[in-house]
């Protein structure tokens, strides 16, 4: 066995793994603490990300349905009310005392025709959210968002202001987080984690890709999309597996002027992601849009989803956009439990803390989840208590039903598909697709014994990927084994 030894292992280098890392050596100066990950964090998310500081912009019709889906928007909430603080000390701690401050202010979510009903909904809910919730926001004039000038037939039929939201540069805050754990004296390995190891139902270490082990009292599983195989240490069908959703961003340079002042979005789409840009100073513009879950990570673009990410930004942000330079493509896997929600918490493993399946607000919630993490290691208030519906041991959440996950998926799929530009002749309209969409997704349900809810995305990872496939009906009859038949 290796000598290499600490208290504490954190799995997984990206936002949350050194963000919880950096809280805990920040909290417990005589915690040993060391973080295990590749350097280059090839296909993560945090790399690729926009950082969009959104809560209120994030908000379906779903989101506050449900004691899961109100648990996470609080999650959410929380994260928006600690960032200015988490950067200040984070600022302070890596010594960028200018960390965030070329960051854009506030986010301009638009409501235009060039999607089907399912953004009338999801803005409506976005309105009525920051309503309840006395979140400070603005309806405004498209026409006074500054740097908007999409094409006739895609220009926004209705706008609104979220001052408190925005976004910060991710690459700025992993490497602020960098230094500041160099300070912090906290260990980092380059390698990646095969395994947990464990003896008598308690964490002992983690074993390396080359086989070496590290020794620990204590392991948080942070890695993101790449935790799946981790998991196997816990019961077959305890935990929902985690996918890959597969996100493609590019950073453009601004040649026709004026740009963009702040974050400008749509209402979240087919696929749960709606198309955004972040404007990062100096011309620079982050423009993303695309999830796609598959089973296994990627690393590259493809042509198709770059070709539509190009096109729906032009058409429905800015025509000028054609004359940007292409400074880099982005490439980062989001991790999507099979239930849409996340594994935060304990497990049966003693000293093992997972922490996956953010999807989407991973880097939001970032500073909220250190810190109710480092609260439960350190043994103050525990996850079980502050987020006991994402425990990792569970069945399956199902915010919808069988029926409505039918039709959820089709109004999903009928809305990409005018997204993308569906002209259909004047004698027929788009109950045809809805039926075919309906057809394929009960055809998925009728193979399944123990069906359960599951959000458009996932229906669709399973009809295009094999893999995806197998992986979820595996895990459904092994949770239903393992639980004794799901509620």
């Amino acid at each position: 066995m290796s000598a290499r030894r600490a208290d504490c292992i954190v799995v997984g280098n990206g936002v949350i793994g050194m963000s919880i890392a950096y809280e805990l050596a920040r909290r417990a100066p005589g915690t040993s603490v060391l973080i295990v990950g590749p350097a280059q964090r090839a296909g993560a998310a945090s790399v690729a990300a926009g950082a969009m500081l959104n809560c209120f912009g994030e908000v379906t019709k779903y989101t506050l349905l449900s004691p899961a889906g109100q648990a996470k928007f609080q999650l959410c909430k929380d994260a928006l009310d600690a960032w200015p603080d988490w950067r200040a000390g984070l600022a302070e701690a890596s010594g960028n005392g200018d960390l965030g401050a070329g960051a854009p202010t506030g986010t301009t979510v638009l409501l235009n025709a060039k999607s089907g009903h399912l953004d009338d909904e999801n803005f409506a809910a976005l309105l009525s959210a920051a309503a309840k919730f006395d979140e400070p926001h603005e309806e405004i004039d498209p026409q006074d968002v500054v740097g908007l000038r999409p094409l006739a037939e895609a220009r926004p039929l209705r706008a609104v202001h979220l001052p408190r939201e925005g976004a910060i540069d991710a690459r700025e805050v992993l490497a602020a987080l960098e230094r500041a754990l160099a300070e912090l004296t906290v260990g980092t390995v380059d390698d990646q984690v095969a395994g947990v190891e464990t003896s008598g139902g308690r964490v002992t270490g983690v074993r390396l890709a080359d086989g070496e082990v590290l020794a620990c009292d204590s392991v948080v599983l942070a890695a993101g999309a790449f935790s799946r195989s981790l998991l196997d240490v816990l019961p077959p069908g305890s935990v929902p597996p985690v996918l890959c959703g597969k996100g493609i961003a590019v950073e453009t340079v601004r040649q026709a002027h004026p740009g963009f002042q702040h974050v400008v979005r749509t209402p979240n789409r087919s696929g749960s992601c709606g198309l955004h840009l972040v404007p990062q100073g100096d011309g620079v513009e982050y423009i993303g849009a695309t999830n796609l879950v598959y089973s296994a990570p990627a690393y590259v673009q493809d042509v198709g989803m770059s070709e539509f990410l190009v096109q729906v930004a032009r058409e429905q942000l800015d025509q000028r956009l054609f004359f940007s330079d292409v400074r880099r493509w982005l490439v980062g896997n989001r991790p999507v439990a099979v239930d849409g929600y996340p594994l935060i918490g304990r497990t049966s493993v003693a000293g093992l803390t997972v922490v996956a399946g953010t999807y989407r607000d991973g880097f939001h919630c970032s500073p909220e989840i250190a810190r109710l993490v480092v609260d439960d290691l350190l043994g103050g208030a525990s996850l079980a208590e502050a987020l006991p519906h994402f425990t990792p041991e569970r069945r399956p959440i199902e915010s919808l039903t069988v029926e409505e996950a039918v039709k959820e998926f089709a109004f999903h799929g009928v809305s990409a598909a005018i997204e993308a530009g569906l002209r259909l002749p004047s004698h027929t309209d788009t109950s045809l697709f809805e039926g075919h969409y309906q057809a394929a997704a009960r055809g998925f349900y009728d193979g399944l014994e123990h069906p359960v809810g599951l959000a458009p995305e996932i229906i669709l990872a399973i009809m295009s990927d094999p893999d995806a496939k197998t992986l979820v009906t595996d895990y459904l009859v092994a949770s239903h084994r393992h639980y004794g038949g799901l509620s």
